[in-house]
C-alpha cells in the first residue's frame, strides 16, 4: 500500500524543482519520487552488499578509523 509524505521545501528549491520539470515535462511529485526511488532502492540492491561480513580482517574498526590508517599508511609511504 501506498503512503503519502508531505514535505517542506524553501521557495528556491521550489522554483528550481518546477524549472526541471517543466524541462522534462513530469510534475515536481515524479521528479521527487524517482529521486527517492533511485536512493533507497540501490541501498538494498548493492551486489557488494553480498560481501559484506565474507573476509575477516584483523581491523574491526576501519570504519571509525578510516582516516588514521590512510594518514598512517600515507605516512609510511613517505618515510
Amino acid at each position: 500500500m501506498a503512503k503519502t509524505v508531505t514535505i517542506e521545501i524553501s521557495d528556491n528549491i521550489y522554483a528550481s524543482l518546477m524549472k526541471v520539470a517543466a524541462q522534462i515535462g513530469q510534475t515536481p511529485e515524479q521528479i521527487i519520487l524517482y529521486w527517492i526511488e533511485n536512493q533507497v532502492e540501490p541501498a538494498t540492491k548493492d551486489p557488494l552488499l553480498a560481501l559484506a561480513g565474507v573476509f575477516e580482517a584483523p581491523v574491526t574498526d576501519i570504519g571509525e578509523q578510516h582516516d588514521d590508517y590512510i594518514g598512517a599508511s600515507i605516512k609510511d609511504d613517505h618515510a
